[in-house]
């Protein structure tokens, strides 16, 4: 927390943000401002609240902290990915929520939508920056709504390869040395956002539909056609990293794309499931030739910001909040970013395990620090106070909400 003290003009908002942090790496099951005001022993979630909405620091001066710090634990030359991850909602008042689909839920629901890039090296892997998605016909088409929830009036529509690009963009531009980027077909697709990539020389490994065509010895050619194409002596049986349940093997089979374009190496990369003879295609570029074997790892490394997801929300509360406006969704999922950096720095300098035991993993971690340090026990005033409290806060509500629905 001192690494980003210097963020906040006040003493106040510092300690809060300290209390929110360890809150975060608690064992609370919902990491809502309520129950982070609990832990932190405070009589109410005002202070809490304060801190997401109105308080004085920059966020985004605090996410640069957090990119620091993850580059400096993690160490450079990692892989950049890019994924968006679905946070659902009730009612229509936060900003950015529709109805639109979600793989959180993997269907259309009411949900907000964020788009993250994630950092992986050898040694671990954190969430470096966040941008919510603004819809554009049914947010940034009506100010009123935008202003209610405190969107700036400067914000403009962008897409989310925009976004993912925007982030990229801030990374290199502080300093980051990455030699690859990795996204699913929402990033694959977009032309835009791999001009800008092969513009800064950074290789890529994107996604893309079986349907999209490639320049194939000068003929445009879908994906899925080129691939059916594929004698079974040009297919390689390679591992694509580590997964939970072992190694994953695939089989894999490349070809030169593009090869009109200037500056540097376009390939088409096809990955079939040993099991199920499943299809994936992938647009590669690379300043120089590299083996399939490179290819293949990148291809690999895409899981990591899945595995990030999962442990930002399952371990820090990256959607546990209760919140509506711009600013305070972006504080928040700042502050979990922290935390996670911070749980994945730990992981990342532990001893090496002897056979009969794993790697301590982060939700390990984060359990001992909640058990060993982070846990606080109250007082029963304490407890009942806060029983108190929520169930006159709720009575309050629900009267509230009745005589809204009794209005004609």
């Amino acid at each position: 927390m001192s690494r980003i003290a210097s963020r906040f003009g006040r003493i106040e908002p510092r300690r809060t943000a300290t209390a929110y942090v360890r809150g975060l790496l608690s064992d609370l099951e919902a990491k809502n401002c309520w129950n982070l005001a609990e832990h932190a022993g405070l009589t109410g979630p005002q202070a809490m609240q304060r801190l997401l909405r109105t308080a004085c620091w920059d966020a985004d001066a605090v996410r640069d902290d957090v990119r620091g710090y993850v580059i400096e634990q993690l160490g450079q030359d990692g892989v950049l990915i890019v994924d968006e991850t679905g946070f659902l909602k009730k009612g229509g008042g936060s900003a950015g929520v529709q109805r639109q689909y979600t793989g959180t839920a993997g269907r259309i629901e009411n949900s907000q939508v964020g788009v993250f890039l994630a950092y992986a090296t050898p040694r671990g892997r954190a969430l470096l920056d966040r941008r919510l998605y603004l819809p554009e016909h049914t947010w940034l088409a009506d100010r009123g709504r935008c202003a209610k929830a405190g969107v700036p009036e400067q914000t403009a529509f962008a897409t989310k390869p925009a976004l993912a690009a925007e982030m990229i963009a801030d990374a290199l531009d502080a300093g980051l040395s990455a030699r690859w980027v990795s996204g699913d077909e929402v990033y694959g697709q977009d032309p835009r956002l791999r001009g800008l990539l092969e513009q800064r020389r950074i290789g890529y490994v994107l996604a893309i539909a079986g349907n999209r065509r490639v320049n194939l010895d000068g003929i445009d050619r879908s994906a899925a056609d080129i691939a059916a194409g594929v004698a079974d002596r040009h297919w390689h049986r390679y591992r694509a990293g580590q997964g939970v349940k072992g190694p994953r093997w695939y089989a894999w089979a490349w070809a030169r794309i593009d090869e009109a374009e200037p500056d540097g190496y376009r390939w088409l990369l096809i990955r079939r499931n040993l099991a199920t003879g499943e299809l994936a295609f992938y647009r590669c570029y690379a300043r120089t030739p590299v083996p399939l074997t490179a290819l293949v790892k990148i291809a690999g490394m895409r899981w990591a910001v899945e595995e990030s997801f999962q442990a930002a929300k399952g371990q820090v509360g990256l959607d546990h909040y209760q919140v509506r406006t711009w600013k305070a969704w972006h504080r928040h999922i700042t502050l979990a970013m922290l935390a996670l950096a911070f749980l994945a720095t730990l992981a990342a300098h532990q001893r090496p395990c002897d056979e009969e035991h794993i790697a301590l993993t982060m939700p390990e971690i984060r359990r001992l620090l909640a058990m060993l340090i982070l846990t606080r026990y109250h007082t029963t005033q304490h407890v009942l106070h806060w029983s108190h409290w929520r169930r006159h806060h709720q009575a309050t509500a629900r009267r509230c909400h009745y005589q809204r629905r009794s209005q004609p």
